[in-house]
């Protein structure tokens, strides 16, 4: 009888341990994931692009994705997704498929979604890239540098 008790302190003890780090870290969505939780439950959405390269993406993630206060937001009030803009991988969103034809001629090719969202006319395809959308996945706010955990809360 001891050990069934036993066993079944250590299962709920487990079980408060994984939720509690689930929760203090931002729920990324992949691309099919966003595309569901948008037809089921429209939020306002983050994405941020990187690279392993990008030394500002690395010090947001570290510095600014870590903070519980954003964490909190970010989890509460939008549907988020993080992508390496030289990502190989074959994306379908919105009944369309998105590759990245550049990894064919370039090392470091850039993803085509990063290159469709993240462009800006006149200037070349730079990181870190944040954007944050509405609800219909409309674009409120396009962030091309690094930003302070505070910075990003007022933007949110």
């Amino acid at each position: 009888m001891k050990k069934i008790v036993l066993l079944i302190a250590l299962w709920l003890a487990a079980i408060t341990v994984v939720s509690a780090q689930h929760d203090e870290e931002i729920q990324w969505k992949s691309w099919s994931e966003l595309e569901e939780a948008l037809r089921k439950d429209p939020k306002p959405v983050f994405l941020f692009f990187h690279a392993d390269w990008c030394v500002y993406c690395k010090k947001i993630e570290r510095e600014i994705f870590t903070k519980k206060s954003v964490i909190r937001k970010m989890n509460k009030e939008y549907y988020a997704l993080r992508m390496d803009v030289e990502s190989r991988d074959t994306v379908a969103f919105d009944g369309l498929t998105f590759v990245n034809k550049q990894a064919l001629t370039r090392r470091n090719g850039i993803h085509e979604l990063p290159a469709l969202l993240a462009s800006r006319e006149d200037k070349p395809f730079s990181l870190p890239a944040t954007l944050i959308l509405d609800k219909k996945f409309a674009l409120v706010e396009r962030i091309f540098e690094y930003y302070t955990s505070s910075e990003l809360l007022n933007m949110l």
